[in-house]
């Protein structure tokens, strides 16, 4: 009976499901119930494929499905929705599918052979950006009418697998941005219909490029740059004649250009940029007429420039720069008939530019800086109306400009540093309407700045220093919205400090030092709320320093030396957290501000003889008086001194019963204050609520101020006292948070630290609250922040081994957050002031104001609806689509360790429109590696400060997939260690060169 009941029960389920398949048969195709199966195995945040319903007849109707006239499925196409999940092999079961294409999505895990098989009409795969992992699939190859291939930026590894050779069709194979390894494969050259081949930005085995290429007779595009590749270049690169575009740029590639690449008789650009070639130019690339771009910069070239280069008559660009060639410009050059860029910077370049330069040709670029170029400016520069950039820097050129710059209107950008150049600006010049970079420094220029500037509305650099310009500067500078930077030292002006200059609300640096410049400053300067650098030194300023300088949030370059300032120093002054500071040498008195009483300062304030404090050298010494005619002087003394001691008595009496009442008052407030402990702790909340003074405060951050508590049984300890409501932020009443984003902060610190227990995590003892008031109590950390002293006064105080042990700690805290809380913590304002250090430099991850939950590593992105974080640490990723995981924190870890290496901040006007991140990629493709260490640091670690940099680049990838996630870094970390504490030495005993990391993105190949 029991077994014929357990049949039934078998029998029934057997039907039921044979009755569904059947339903869902007659309701949709097999091709449907295919991509049904594909989209089950799928995250959908976007809800993308929300109408690919089991209920149609036909999936022809579904978003990203295509299909022929027969009703066929033959394309699928889902590109940049967001799409988490594995390639699913059902989709090639579709007979007629022809075109797949999931770029720009998630999709991930490996791709194996049998995920690929059949796909039998399979002509066009891209699965470009995606997160797909391990080896290539051989099976691709197998694909009977596969045309398109692309699987860049991935993740992909190992050799380029043999089979690749065995293609049939294939026209395009891009396979940019992986972690490809081994070298490039001679077979390759077997896929003789290949028309374009891009293996760019992969950690390739260095090897030369094979010279089987050379047999792809139809290949148009070759992209080859930085793949390791060394060696000479093949003759036979010169056999490919339907070849447009050649670039085998970042490489190490060496020896001269082959005379056999003139037989590129199709090529339009040619990249050679960045290699160790060698040799002349030849002759024979002046002979390529569809020639438009050449750009071999950044090499070892020497000799002239060819003259046939100036006679080509379809030739737009020829880019040269960086090299070192020697002996100067034909005078053909003066007959290029179509020349419209000449970039030849960075070079041993010299002679002199022909007369009529410029006359039949229309230049739109001329860069010539960085090379020995004399004589003048050609006055036919700009003939034809079309120049926009004029970059000179660095040369010999003398003699005065030539007028015809004047009526330039195209121009955009001149750049004529460091010449001999003198006499006047032409006076149209001052007022082109297109220019944005005007820089003159470092010549004999004389004159005026001319009124006619009014005309320069799209100005942002102005850059007038080291010349002989004089006069005043004028009021209608103070009409270029748009200005950025004023540099205008070491010149002749006189006058006043325009109060137009009040109107430039998007400052960033004015530099005015060692000019005759006079008269007060004017108020309402606080509308330069973007005004990083302030120096007026050297000048003949008087009057009293504006308070409102303390107001300004981004000052952190102060220069007011050598002036006739006069008056106190203002209190406001010590809200600026300045990297430079120097009030030297005016006529200021009175006591310092609390603040600035330190010996960090004492060279800020000498000169000034009444200015008072502690610090020796500030206040002059005393000189004894003679007695004689003065006794009444003793009378008058005494008259007042005992007149004040009345009112002193009288006004203490007053406050002693002011302070009662009031204390009265706070106690039973106080009383009425909840207290909420996390840990065990030995107080109460009034010891906390009573050292809420602002002689206690020890800074102010962008959630609220921070004081520090001394309890009665000798502890310290740290209290956050966050914002109160919109308007009344900084007041000294307790507030109510009627902001959100304050009680936002609230709830996230406390979910967030209430619960963690880790040694690199700052220790969060209790919170306070009263109605809507905020406190919380932390673990007191006496050496600050990582940024007070990478940045502060006390800058070059931190040594390597300190600065590593901070690394490791910060490592350390950020990775438990990522790898050992459930559900993940994502920080996202990780920066060097959220990284705390006790008193033995121990470091602690801090403010989780808006750190947030996520889903655990690989399993989503998380999108907020507003960006968190610092200027400088923000992933480009989460800049721009506000989804955020883990490796957004990783980024900003790696801003992090970019500051420790370099000891600069994260942003600078030094960079220009960079961050620290470009600016360190810039200078150590530019000029090396040495050029961006801090110079404070002991050169016996440098082998260690080399690999810590490459783990900061790995770090800020552009990729998120290419970062290291926490637990990788900080095992990369103790490795680093590891390696510092044992010598590094080669095989015959000597010193090793250092060992680098690789990865695949394009910023970090640089070491």
């Amino acid at each position: 009976m029991h077994r014929r009941r357990v049949f039934a029960s078998s029998f029934s389920r057997l039907l039921l499901l044979v009755l569904f398949e059947t339903h869902l048969a007659f309701s949709l195709n097999q091709e449907g119930l295919y991509l049904l199966k594909f989209k089950a195995g799928l995250d959908d945040p976007l809800k993308v494929l929300s109408d690919w319903n089991p209920r149609d007849l036909s999936p022809c109707n579904w978003t990203g499905v295509t299909c022929s006239a027969a009703g066929y499925v033959s394309a699928i196409e889902i590109v940049g929705r967001e799409l988490q999940g594995p390639f699913h092999p059902l989709l090639c079961r579709i007979p007629n599918l022809s075109y797949i294409s999931l770029a720009r999505n998630f999709i991930n895990s490996s791709l194996p052979d049998a995920a690929l098989s059949p796909c039998p009409a399979l002509v066009h795969l891209d699965l470009s950006e995606n997160l797909l992992v391990g080896p290539l699939p051989s099976a691709l190859a197998s694909l009977p009418l596969l045309r398109h291939l692309d699987l860049t930026g991935n993740n992909f590894s190992g050799p380029i697998p043999p089979t690749f050779g065995r293609f049939s069709h294939l026209e395009n194979l891009s396979l940019v941005a992986n972690l490809l390894t081994g070298t490039i494969p001679g077979f390759l050259g077997q896929v003789t219909s290949l028309q374009q081949l891009n293996l760019s930005y992969n950690p390739f085995t260095p090897g030369p490029i094979p010279a089987e290429i050379g047999d792809l007779a139809a290949l148009r595009t070759l992209w080859l740059a930085g793949c390791n590749l060394v060696g000479n270049i093949p003759p036979s690169l010169g056999r490919l004649r339907s070849l447009l575009n050649l670039d085998i740029s970042r490489n190490e590639l060496d020896g001269p250009i082959p005379e056999s690449l003139a037989g590129l008789s199709s090529v339009v650009q040619i990249e050679l940029y960045n290699n160790s070639l060698t040799g002349q130019i030849p002759e024979g690339l002046a002979s390529i007429v569809s020639l438009r771009r050449i750009d071999a910069s950044m090499n070892r070239l020497e000799g002239p420039i060819p003259a046939g280069f100036f006679d080509l008559p379809l030739l737009d660009s020829f880019n040269l720069y960086e090299n070192r060639l020697v002996g100067g410009l034909p005078e053909i050059i003066s007959r290029a008939g179509k020349l419209s860029e000449l970039r030849l910077f960075s070079n041993q370049l010299n002679g002199t530019l022909p007369a009529e330069f410029g006359k039949n040709s229309p230049l739109s670029v001329v860069d010539l800086s960085d090379n020995q170029f004399t004589g003048e400016i050609p006055p036919s520069i700009c003939e034809q109306g079309f120049l926009e950039e004029l970059m000179l820097i660095g040369n010999f050129f003398s003699g005065s400009l030539p007028e015809g710059l004047g009526n330039c209107l195209s121009l955009q950008r001149v750049r004529l540093k460091n010449n001999l150049l003198s006499g006047e600006l032409p006076s149209r010049m001052w007022g082109l309407p297109h220019v944005y970079l005007l820089d003159v420094a470092d010549n004999g220029f004389s004159g005026v700045i001319s009124s006619a500037i009014a005309g320069a509305i799209n100005l942002s650099n102005l850059i007038l220093s080291n010349n002989q310009f004089s006069g005043n500067i004028p009021v209608e500078i103070g009409t270029i919205t748009s200005l950025y930077e004023f540099s205008a030292d070491n010149n002749q002006l006189t006058g006043s400090f325009p109060t137009t200059l009040n109107n430039l609300v998007e400052l960033q640096k004015i530099d005015l030092h060692n000019n005759s410049l006079s008269g007060e400053l004017p108020g309402g300067i606080q509308a330069w709320r973007r005004l990083s650098e302030l120096n007026l030194a050297d000048n003949k300023f008087a009057g009293r320093i504006p308070p409102e300088l303390g107001s300004l949030p981004v000052l952190n370059y102060l220069d007011l030396s050598n002036n006739r300032f006069t008056g106190q120093i203002p209190p406001e002054l010590q809200n600026l957290k300045l990297n430079k500071f120097n009030l030297s040498n005016n006529l200021l008195f009175g006591d310092l501000p609390p603040f600035f009483a330190d010996e960090a300062f004492r060279a800020s304030f000498l000169g000034n003889p009444g200015l008072c404090g502690d610090l020796p050298g500030l206040c002059p010494s005393s000189q004894e008086s003679s007695t004689k005619n003065q006794g009444y002087l003793w009378l008058l003394r005494s008259i007042f001194i005992l007149a004040g001691l009345v009112l002193v008595v009288g006004v203490a009496w007053f406050y002693w019963r002011c302070m009662k009442f009031k204390k009265a008052k706070n106690e039973a407030d106080k009383s009425k204050w909840t207290l909420t402990s996390f840990h065990k702790v030995g107080f109460r909340e009034h010891e906390i609520l009573h050292s809420l003074d602002e002689d206690n405060l020890i800074g102010t951050g962008g959630s609220g101020k921070v004081y520090k508590a001394v309890l009665s049984n000798g502890e310290i300890v740290a209290v956050k006292k966050l914002w109160c409501s919109p308007g009344k932020k900084g007041d000294n009443q307790e507030g109510n948070l009627q902001n959100p984003a304050a009680g936002d902060a609230f709830e996230a610190e406390i979910s967030t630290l209430g619960k963690i227990r880790h040694k690199n995590i700052v220790k969060l003892w209790c919170c306070c609250t009263y109605k809507d008031s905020r406190l919380l109590v932390y673990e007191y950390m006496p050496n600050g922040s990582l940024g007070d002293l990478l940045h502060g006064p006390k800058s070059g105080f931190l040594d390597w081994p300190t600065r590593y042990k901070i690394a490791m700690d910060a490592a350390e805290g950020l990775s438990y957050l990522h790898h050992d809380c459930a559900p993940p913590i994502v920080h996202r304002d990780v920066k060097s002031n959220n990284i705390l250090l006790d008193a033995e430099f121990g470091a602690r991850v801090a403010d989780f104001g808006v750190a947030k939950a996520v889903e655990p590593l690989g399993k989503g992105v998380k999108s907020m609806s507003i960006i968190a974080g610092s200027c400088g640490y923000i992933a480009p990723e989460y800049a721009y689509t506000l989804r955020v995981n883990e490796k957004s924190d990783t980024y900003s870890f790696g801003v992090v360790l970019l500051e420790l290496v370099t000891g600069k901040p994260p942003v600078d006007p030094e960079y220009g429109e960079k961050d620290l991140v470009s600016w360190v990629c810039s200078i150590l493709e530019t000029k090396g590696v040495d050029h961006v260490l801090d110079p404070k640091l002991d050169v016996c670690y440098k082998n260690e400060i080399f690999r810590v940099l490459n783990i900061a680049l790995l770090c800020t990838s552009n990729l998120p997939m290419n970062r290291p996630s926490m637990r990788r870094v900080v095992k990369m970390l103790v490795e680093v260690g590891a390696e510092h504490s044992r010598p590094n030495l080669d095989k015959d005993g000597k010193p090793a060169a250092p060992l680098y990391y690789e990865d695949s993105s394009a910023h970090s190949s640089v070491l």
